[in-house]
C-alpha cells in the first residue's frame, strides 16, 4: 500500500500548527473533486443533487477547463491551491493569477500526460492573463454555486473538528496533536504516515514545520501539494456529521441550508438549556458539562441531545467521550443576534 511518509524534526513539530478556518481554495477544489466521484455517503448525495442543478443553469463551458484541469484521480495542479489563499478566496485567485509561467508550465505538463486537456489549457499553461482571468472567474462562480451556500454548516464541522485538535494540543502538546489524527494518519514521534496515498512519497519539512488544514470536502485520504518546494500543507478530511442537522437524510446540506430544525428550537426555553449553550462556548464533553452545571450525565447529555436536534451544537465521539461544540446559529444566539 503507497503511503506518504512526512518527516519531522524537533523544529517541525514546534512549528506545526492547525488552520484557523477551511481553506477556500482547497474547499472549491477538493468539491470539484467530490462533486465528480461516486460515493453513497448521504451528506454529499444532497450536496450534489443541489449543486448539479445549479451548474445546469450556467452557460455551456463555463466550468469545462475547472473541471478538465481536476481529475477525479491521481495528479491535479498545485498552482489551483496557492498558500495564498490561507488570506481569503480572493488573495488565492490573485495568486493563481500571479503563478510563474515555470510553474503553470511544469503543472500542466504533468497533468498532460495522465488526462487529456482541451485546446484552452495551453492559454493557462502559457500564462495567458484572459486564459487566467476565464478560469478565475469560473472559480469564483463555481464557489458561489457549490460553496457558499453550505458555508456555514461546513464552518460549524470544521469548527468542530479545530476544537478536537486543541483539546490534544493541551492535553499532550504538539505529540498529542499528530496522535489525535489516528486512524486516518498514524504518528510515531518523528514521521507522520498517511496510508492509501495515491503514491509511495516521502516529504522533509527540513524546519518548515506542517500547516494542517481541516478541510468538509476532503474525500477520505490527506492530500498535500506534489512540489517539496512549497509551503507544506497537508489537508484531512473532517467529521462531515458536523455539518447537517441530525436526521436530515439524504437532503441533510439542503436542509442545513435552508434553516431545518427551526421547530425544534421552541424545546430551548428554560434556564438549564440556556446554561447548557453557554458552557458549550468553548468546547466540552458530556461529563464536564455535567460537572459545570451540578447536574446528572444522564441530564447533560439529553439537554445537548435537544440543542443538536435543534441544530445549535453538533457532538462527536472520540473513543468513551462526546465532545460538544456551538454550531454558527448557535454562537449566534448566545451573542444575542
Amino acid at each position: 500500500m503507497p503511503v506518504l511518509r512526512i518527516h519531522f524534526s524537533g523544529d517541525d513539530i514546534a512549528r506545526t500548527r492547525v488552520a484557523p478556518a477551511a481553506d477556500p481554495l482547497w474547499e472549491l477544489i477538493l468539491s470539484v473533486h467530490l462533486f465528480q466521484t461516486r460515493t453513497r455517503d448521504p451528506i454529499v448525495a444532497g450536496w450534489r443533487g443541489e449543486v448539479a442543478r445549479a451548474l445546469r443553469q450556467e452557460a455551456r463551458g463555463t466550468f469545462q477547463m475547472l473541471f478538465a484541469l481536476n481529475p477525479t484521480r491521481g495528479y491535479f495542479p498545485d498552482f489551483l491551491t496557492p498558500y495564498a489563499s490561507v488570506d481569503g478566496l480572493e488573495a488565492g485567485l490573485d495568486a493563481i493569477r500571479s503563478t510563474p509561467v515555470g510553474q503553470l508550465d511544469r503543472d500542466l505538463s504533468r497533468l498532460a500526460a495522465d488526462s487529456e486537456l482541451p485546446s484552452g489549457a495551453a492559454g493557462v499553461a502559457g500564462g495567458d492573463s484572459d486564459a487566467l482571468h476565464h478560469l478565475t472567474a469560473a472559480m469564483r462562480r463555481y464557489d458561489g454555486l457549490a460553496i457558499t451556500p453550505y458555508r456555514a454548516r461546513l464552518q460549524a464541522a470544521v469548527e468542530a473538528d479545530r476544537t478536537r485538535r486543541a483539546r490534544a494540543l493541551l492535553d499532550g502538546g504538539a505529540e498529542g496533536l499528530l496522535a489525535s489524527y489516528r486512524p486516518v494518519m498514524r504518528w510515531d514521534g518523528r514521521v507522520l504516515e498517511v496510508p492509501d496515498y495515491p503514491a509511495d512519497r516521502d516529504l522533509h519539512l527540513n524546519g518548515r514545520g506542517l500547516l494542517l488544514v481541516p478541510s468538509f470536502f476532503c474525500a477520505r485520504t490527506p492530500v498535500g501539494l506534489l512540489d517539496p518546494e512549497l509551503p507544506p500543507v497537508l489537508v484531512y478530511p473532517v467529521d462531515r456529521l458536523g455539518g447537517i442537522l441530525p436526521g436530515s437524510g439524504d437532503g441533510g446540506a439542503v436542509q442545513a441550508r435552508s434553516g431545518g430544525g427551526r421547530g425544534a428550537l421552541g424545546a430551548l426555553l428554560g434556564q438549564t438549556r440556556a446554561a447548557v449553550l453557554a458552557s458549550v462556548h468553548d468546547g466540552c464533553s458530556t461529563g464536564e458539562l455535567a460537572r459545570r452545571l451540578g447536574i446528572s450525565p444522564a441530564a447533560a447529555s439529553q439537554h445537548a441531545t435537544v440543542l443538536r436536534d435543534a441544530g445549535l451544537l453538533v457532538s462527536h465521539r472520540d473513543r468513551n467521550t462526546v465532545l460538544h461544540t456551538l454550531t454558527p446559529l448557535g454562537r449566534a444566539m448566545l451573542s444575542g443576534h
